[in-house]
């Protein structure tokens, strides 16, 4: 992190002379892929309320945690949310039921159990708000540094299951058919999401945490011609956002987790207007 501190010291930019503006800089540039990356396989896989469903689930873990006194209760939402998205994975590869539908029942169960655990035995809701609200400058270099861990796994699962994923979400029974391992490559990209999404809750906010997995693959597909693009204007975007939002919070004041998702918003709003022109 010291290297990293020097760097931005060299920067005459007001805002990088805290340590705490050095470090949330640090963490929106390894989520900026993240995001953008995993947000192209959820819109394309349609699961784009399943990064929701996951939210709510990590939020079960961070309550359970909790109550148990632990210390650092990420470990514990990290745990309940792979165990979530592994549970999911099952129960669609054998029911007939729509992704959707399962997804409804996995978010609603998944929100009644949060509620119901943060609040057992009369206890206050209230020191659960940094979840719904989130804080990226009170992230800390040991968060970061899993942060950038998870990059790496993500990196490394998109460049072998891109392409398997996008078939499987068009096309299961061609895929199937073609040897690639259809619930193999579901069941790695939802464990994938679990993770970061619990990752990112403390710092983006439970609220407003799905609408960062989900518009800047959206906004990218007003205006990509391929997946190549597609891919790159989502991690552009996400980017682009990031950044703007980190900026914009510190001189407003205002939550940089709220400020990245409308400043995503006003991206695909851009896109979405110039999606015929670029068409």
């Amino acid at each position: 992190m010291s290297i990293w501190y020097s760097l931005l010291d060299l920067l005459p930019v007001e805002m990088l002379r805290w340590d705490f503006m050095k470090n949330a800089l640090l963490a929106l540039l390894l989520m900026a892929p993240l995001f953008g990356i995993l947000s192209t396989m959820i819109v394309t896989g349609r699961m784009s309320f399943f990064s929701d469903a996951l939210g709510h689930s990590a939020f079960t873990g961070i309550a359970i945690g909790c109550i148990a006194g632990m210390s650092m209760p990420l470990g514990a939402a990290v745990l309940f949310s792979l165990a979530f998205s592994l549970l999911f994975s099952f129960v669609r590869s054998r029911s007939s039921q729509s992704a959707d539908t399962l997804i409804g029942v996995f978010s609603s169960t998944a929100v009644a159990l949060g509620i119901f655990v943060a609040t057992l035995g009369g206890g206050s809701f209230t020191k659960y708000n940094r979840y719904l609200i989130g804080d990226v400058l009170s992230i800390s270099p040991m968060e970061i540094g899993m942060l950038a861990l998870v990059l790496v796994f993500v990196l490394v699962f998109w460049f072998f299951y891109a392409n398997r994923l996008t078939l499987s979400a068009v096309h299961p029974q061609l895929a199937s058919s073609r040897g690639i391992p259809v619930g193999l490559s579901q069941t790695l990209f939802t464990a994938a999401i679990a993770v970061v999404v619990t990752l990112s809750i403390s710092s983006m906010g439970l609220l407003i945490l799905n609408s960062l997995l989900v518009l800047p693959a959206a906004a990218s597909r007003n205006v990509a011609r391929n997946i190549k693009q597609y891919t790159l204007f989502s991690v552009l975007f996400a980017l682009l956002a990031g950044i703007g939002g980190l900026t914009v919070s510190y001189y407003l004041g205002c939550s940089a987790g709220a400020a990245i998702s409308l400043l995503l918003a006003a991206i695909f709003a851009v896109t979405f207007c110039l999606r015929k022109r670029v068409g």
